[in-house]
């Protein structure tokens, strides 16, 4: 099948497969006797999205389409249609980027420390389009989101390459637009770090850890050649040179090992996804960090609490 050059819903070849996914979830929804809004609430998402997906006009996530066959029982038909649906038109990086994007379409491993933001490889949609569309119109924002999607693709292959983050958890308390974007960006981060080649680690601002300077890559490719990738403004910066990248990694690993575990990082996640419902304004901001916070301190003081040994009553 050939590469896409259009949007979702335009009325072109490639189109039929987008059309022809959302007819047959919608056929699949209504043999189960399901409406939009409950097929929605049961995955969960927003009843738009689903209407978006079955129109053709939204390209539906592994997780989204996962779900479904499990809750429309339909032997995994769904899966296997989405994976051979060709949903992004080719890539159309920045050109400071493309060598970048080169290498993630062919390493073998990623490990990643990223600050302020989630790492393109884990966004969603909603949360790339906020990002993208602070800087770009519309137009070329909605390109730049196809691209990184495109990019995440072989990252979520059951045998995709290894791919490890570790998160600093301002990453997490930066809203991006709103908290609706930031639950569908944290359910997300939780499903990823279930994969089997994806592991997600947050590095908390409560402890004095020894952090790199900014957000970087280390990027193994097929023949074993090793680079560190960083970023400035509208600029990426690489090394292969071997001091350098066992510098970096030491820095990684060691950083790596001091942050909280994938179960724990997970654990942290739920609590903001937890934190953030039943606020929808970006003003409730601080009353959702403090609730966080309590939180924490309060797991904190059940696990630090002293154990106390109870005598038992003699037989």
């Amino acid at each position: 099948m050939g590469r896409r050059t259009d949007h979702p819903g335009e009325k072109t070849g490639a189109t039929t497969s987008a059309a022809l996914f959302g007819e047959l979830l919608r056929e699949h929804r209504d043999r189960a006797h399901l409406s939009q809004d409950k097929l929605a609430s049961q995955i969960p998402c927003d009843r738009s999205l689903v209407a978006k997906i079955e129109a053709g006009a939204r390209v539906p996530q592994q997780p989204f389409v996962a779900r479904c066959d499990e809750l429309l029982e339909t032997g995994g038909m769904l899966a296997r249609l989405w994976a051979r649906v060709d949903w992004y038109s080719p890539a159309e990086h920045p050109d400071w980027f493309r060598r970048r994007a080169a290498m993630d379409a062919e390493a073998t491993a990623l490990r990643e420390f990223q600050t302020q933001v989630v790492p393109g490889l884990l966004q969603t949609e909603r949360y790339a389009q906020a990002l993208f569309s602070r800087v770009l119109s519309s137009h070329h924002a909605e390109e730049r989101v196809s691209a990184r999607l495109n990019r995440q693709q072989r990252f979520l292959d059951p045998d995709g390459p290894l791919l490890i983050v570790v998160l600093d958890e301002s990453a997490l308390r930066n809203v991006i637009v709103d908290v609706t974007v930031m639950q569908d960006q944290y359910a997300h981060l939780l499903a990823m770090g279930r994969r089997p080649n994806i592991r997600i680690q947050v590095a908390p601002a409560s402890q004095s850890l020894i952090r790199p300077n900014t957000s970087m890559s280390l990027i193994t490719l097929p023949d074993g050649h090793q680079w560190v990738y960083s970023e400035s403004l509208d600029r990426g910066h690489f090394s292969d040179d071997p001091t350098i990248y066992a510098r970096h990694s030491q820095t990684y690993d060691v950083l790596r090992a001091d942050a909280l575990s994938a179960r724990e990082s997970a654990a942290l996640i739920g609590d903001f996804m937890e934190g953030f419902s039943g606020y929808g304004t970006r003003a409730q901001r601080g009353d959702v960090e403090q609730e966080q916070l309590q939180r924490r301190q309060r797991r904190q003081l059940h696990r630090n609490r002293p154990r106390i040994r109870r005598r038992r009553p003699r037989t």
